[in-house]
């Protein structure tokens, strides 16, 4: 009988074990040992097995109200439309990290729907919505989320080799331009707290920078699944902008803007930083574009950087596609951690003289490339009469630098201002096919046939299957009192046009453009930003083009404004927005690419 007894506690004793250590290992305890958390957060199959996770991890909660999770919040920013009459309200899709969440309990869920989670909370902490479910909190801080337009969801994310200790240490709530650190007894920046796991990171870099994507801070397995919210959030954003006109809509105030600080970027050419040249106000900086028939996501720099692993990205085109450029780079710029990882190839710190240059972003392996064409066809010299040569542009031969960008994976082109100046307006003795210079052309015409030699270009030696090739449309001017050359001036203008009725009405060149791209064999997406623009009159560098004025540029401020180009931050850091909807667009259609 002792020696039964004693067999039957010892099954009894290792069955008990077992199912302890089966509880342990199964539930992501923040109290329990790294070794035994890293097991199933630190492998792939923990990244393809959290979106069901977080249903498991509820379940528990149900039965051990004080078992911790991981969640990934929303940090929605108000919006109020200024274009329009009513106020409207879009909420931000920049994840940010939550951190593990001390001693859950179960609650009735709370009859309320968006609005402010303050309302919601109990004497217990502050009520978290994570898909559908409603957890309580403590020592939290509330988070306003919009009435309208707002998931009311949240990310479960996998952490990759960090303890619970560290994921307390890094836990930080984003609001605004300031990061703050807070607990029930305090509030207090994290710039005044010493560093624990990592080296504390400038604000104009945290302003923008989303913890899931910092590259030395809390990493998940994949960006792309987490970066503007759940997978299937991102594909239904992606699914209602394929049949959306998301270039028809109007601007909005939005104080989370600009995208990246300004004067946070060395690599804005002096016409185009305005802040540096004393532009003294600001709001033109807080708009942001929104669409009337869908929603357009965030940019999110370290999401687009890790699609663009091993891949170029080419700007062709004129200044205003330089302008764009510029802004691109400094979003994915302000966005790194290690900045002397971000190179211009060729060791230019100057963009206005040279044919072409290339920003190479190491960490990622992907180039940011621009290359000046303002026509897009050759310009040319041909001999004349008296042996003097005579400018000339051939519309029938693509431009030189072709061959540099043809097997770009990311091609966005343009052409138009150029096509205003004196010489091609008047169209006298200046385009030319082959050794015909014609006597006179209209520059419409002229403009189609260009056109039509890059199209053949495109269609010809463009793999569409491999590259993104986009044509981003007329940026509009404002000039008033005369023209670029002629004294005309937008230098007080501070807000943008908000009556539809005055803007201009479409450019003819555009709808030959659109004429153009409809005929091709290769599949182009076109950035029609010509309206959107339009509204823009308070957004140009006018007078702030350069910091220091001659005498004479002082006396007739007037005579020397520039009402072409954008500052930066500013307008097209939206068309880069746009732009990242498109590759996202591309993605979905084409998943191996």
């Amino acid at each position: 009988m002792k020696t039964r007894w004693t067999k039957l506690f010892a099954c009894g004793f290792m069955l008990a074990f077992v199912g302890c250590t089966a509880f342990l290992a199964l539930n992501p305890s923040g109290n329990g040992s790294p070794s035994s958390n890293s097991l199933f957060t630190s492998s792939s199959f923990s990244a393809s097995i959290s979106p069901y996770r977080s249903r498991f991890n509820n379940l528990i909660s149900h039965y051990f109200p004080n078992s911790t999770s991981s969640s990934i919040e929303e940090n929605p920013s108000h919006g109020k439309e200024i274009v329009s009459g009513r106020a409207g309200v879009f909420p931000s899709l920049t994840p940010t990290i939550s951190g593990s969440i001390k001693n859950q309990t179960k609650e009735k869920p709370s009859s309320k729907k968006g609005g402010s989670l303050e309302n919601n909370s109990t004497n217990d902490g502050t009520v978290l919505q994570k898909n559908g479910d409603i957890l309580i909190a403590e020592n939290r801080t509330s988070i306003q989320i919009p009435a309208k337009n707002s998931t009311g969801s949240a990310l479960s994310v996998e952490k990759k080799g960090i303890d619970q200790t560290n994921i307390k240490k890094n836990e930080t709530a984003f609001k605004g331009n300031e990061v703050t650190s807070n607990s029930e007894n305090e509030t207090r920046t994290v710039s005044q707290k010493k560093a624990t796991s990592a080296p504390a990171v400038p604000r104009a870099e945290l302003k923008n920078q989303t913890t899931a994507g910092s590259p030395n801070n809390l990493k998940t397995e994949k960006v792309h699944a987490g970066s503007n919210g759940t997978l299937k959030e991102m594909e239904d954003l992606v699914k209602g902008m394929v049949d959306c006109d998301i270039f028809h809509g109007k601007w909005v105030y939005d104080d989370s803007y600009p995208l990246y600080s300004e004067g946070s970027c060395p690599h804005i050419d002096e016409p185009f930083d305005c802040f540096l040249n004393g532009r003294p106000d600001r709001a033109y900086q807080k708009l942001r574009w929104q669409p009337d028939g869908c929603k357009i996501p965030r940019f999110n720099a370290i999401d687009l950087l890790q699609r663009l692993k091993g891949k170029r990205l080419a700007f062709v085109g004129d200044s205003l596609n330089r302008n764009m450029w510029e802004s691109l780079v400094c979003v994915l710029w302000n966005s790194v951690k290690d900045k002397k990882k971000v190179v211009e190839v060729f060791g230019r710190h100057e963009f206005r003289t040279e044919g072409s240059y290339s920003f190479l972003f190491k960490d990622y392996n992907c180039s940011i490339q621009f290359y000046r064409s303002p026509f897009l066809v050759q310009e040319w010299e041909m001999p004349d009469s008296d042996g003097r040569k005579k400018e000339t542009l051939r519309l029938d031969i693509i431009e030189r630098s072709s061959s540099g960008y043809k097997d770009a994976d990311i091609i966005v082109f343009n052409t138009g201002h150029w096509w205003t100046h004196e010489k091609t307006s008047k169209g006298r003795d200046y385009y030319q096919e082959g050794n015909r210079v014609y006597s006179e052309l209209n520059v419409v015409e002229a403009f189609h046939k260009a056109l039509h030699t890059w199209a053949l270009w495109v269609d010809t030696n463009v793999d569409h299957k491999k590259t993104l090739v986009v044509f981003r449309g007329y940026s509009a001017s404002h000039f008033r009192g005369g023209q670029w050359n002629s004294g005309g001036a937008c230098d007080r203008e501070t807000e943008p046009i908000r009556n539809e009725s005055f803007l201009s009405p479409y450019p003819p060149k555009m709808r030959v453009l659109e004429t153009v791209l409809n005929g091709m064999k290769t599949p182009v997406s076109y950035l029609n930003i010509t309206r959107m623009t339009d509204f823009r009159k308070d957004a140009h560098p006018s007078v702030y083009r350069k910091q220091n004025l001659t005498d004479e540029e002082r006396r007739e401020p007037e005579r020397f404004q520039d009402c072409s180009h954008w500052c930066l931050p500013g307008v097209p850091d939206s068309w880069n927005e746009l732009l990242y909807a498109q590759i996202l667009i591309k993605q979905k259609r084409t998943p191996n690419w």
